[in-house]
């Protein structure tokens, strides 16, 4: 028993952290503190979705204080929760807010599917009730800035997500001109999932969601808001020639941006290792008041 048990227990924790070390924070080192709450989506038919929010240290000692939000989407198959587990992201942001790297920053993780195999694409689909994109940017959007201390403008907020969650987060943002003023993609794509749940085969609807179509009639609304694009890709990923092509795009079109071709492939190793580099950039970024 006590053999099963062992092998029972390691392959919870791996899958937990995926191969990573469980996160720790540094001794000494103020922490941030995460809420979790429901937010209850008219854009889902009343579906109450689960999100994580990471609230800066000292957040409750200054009342008058307002911060910018960075809306964090995560890939699929997968949570929220593994930006705290496997992306180790409590840590990192409390070292860099130590080392005075990064500003203070609200969190937010929400949950973009319904059930742990169910593709969203966090997008807008034919099926009625699944309104993914609406819920980030509406329900969600409107939930946080009620309940949390956030600076209510768009140069203070920010999406970003790995895998179809960067791909979520240039889809929406693409699709919201200056809600969000920033917009990261980790390893995302630009071309819509040809899935009939999402689509339905509808050549309008794969278009205005593929980013690489969309970014030109976005454009002009784009470079009026001053959004600004960072985005990287590996150069082992199957989507690396799709990313720099974006970014070839984006120069063309006069839309501020930086893009990175890192070492490495679709994986956590790489997501991990730039997650303080993704934290900076939206600091450095979003307007703090």
């Amino acid at each position: 028993m006590s053999g099963t048990a062992g092998v029972v227990r390691y392959t919870e924790t791996f899958w937990l952290y995926r191969g990573f070390p469980p996160p720790t924070l540094l001794h000494g080192l103020p922490a941030p503190t995460v809420d979790t709450i429901t937010v209850v989506s008219p854009a889902l038919d009343g579906y109450k979705d689960t999100v994580y929010v990471m609230l800066p240290p000292g957040y409750a000692s200054y009342p008058a204080r307002r911060y910018p939000v960075l809306y964090l989407l995560h890939g699929w198959p997968a949570y929220p929760w593994n930006f705290l587990n496997i992306g180790n992201l409590k840590a990192i942001y409390a070292s860099l807010l130590a080392a005075g790297q990064a500003r203070p920053m609200i969190l937010v993780m929400p949950n973009g599917t319904r059930s742990f195999m169910t593709d969203t694409e966090w997008a807008n689909a034919v099926t009625p009730g699944n309104q993914w994109e609406t819920f980030v940017a509406r329900d969600l959007v409107n939930a946080i800035d009620a309940r949390y201390r956030t600076i209510r403008s768009g140069s203070a907020r920010g999406i970003a997500g790995y895998s179809e969650g960067g791909y979520g987060a240039l889809n929406i943002g693409l699709h919201h001109p200056g809600e969000f003023g920033l917009i990261e993609s980790w390893s995302g794509y630009t071309i819509a999932d040809t899935s009939p749940a999402l689509f339905d085969h509808s050549r309008a609807l794969l278009r205005y969601n593929s980013p690489r179509d969309e970014v030109v009639a976005a454009a002009p609304r784009l470079r009026a808001a001053r959004t600004y694009i960072w985005f990287y890709c590996g150069r082992a990923d199957e989507d690396a020639s799709m990313n720099r092509d974006f970014a070839a795009q984006l120069t063309a079109l006069g839309i501020a941006h930086e893009f990175l071709w890192e070492p490495g492939s679709h994986t956590w190793r790489l997501w991990r290792d730039m997650m303080p580099q993704a934290l900076v950039v939206a600091s450095g970024q979003l307007s703090h008041g």
